[in-house]
């Protein structure tokens, strides 16, 4: 297995390489077109582990559909990091139990 990357170390690293040009609404339609063809290889349950290539596989679009929200994630200046921490955290006061982060 390759090196493990942090959410942070990924939003910082498609920062990079992130089409400084592209709008909001661009990124936001590419995101729902990658979710659309996500929903087309799970009815088909295309996995990685039945192919010989990532393509047109579940794993494929699923880091499509995660692109596409740390592109915009990055277009807000959103740190995702932190608003999972914070997501959590209400999730788990609305739910009545620890979050996930909690040691």
């Amino acid at each position: 297995m390759g090196q493990e990357i942090t959410l942070r170390q990924l939003q910082e690293a498609i920062v990079k390489i992130d089409h400084k040009n592209n709008s909001i609404d661009k990124y936001f339609y590419k995101l729902s077109e990658e979710v659309g063809e996500l929903a087309k290889v799970i009815r088909k349950n295309q996995r990685l582990a039945t192919s010989e290539s990532i393509k047109d596989t579940i794993e494929e679009e699923l880091y499509d559909v995660l692109y596409y929200v740390v592109c915009l994630a990055n277009m807000y200046e959103i740190d995702l990091s932190e608003c999972a921490r914070l997501k959590e955290e209400l999730n788990a006061k609305k739910y009545g139990r620890n979050s996930i982060f909690d040691e």
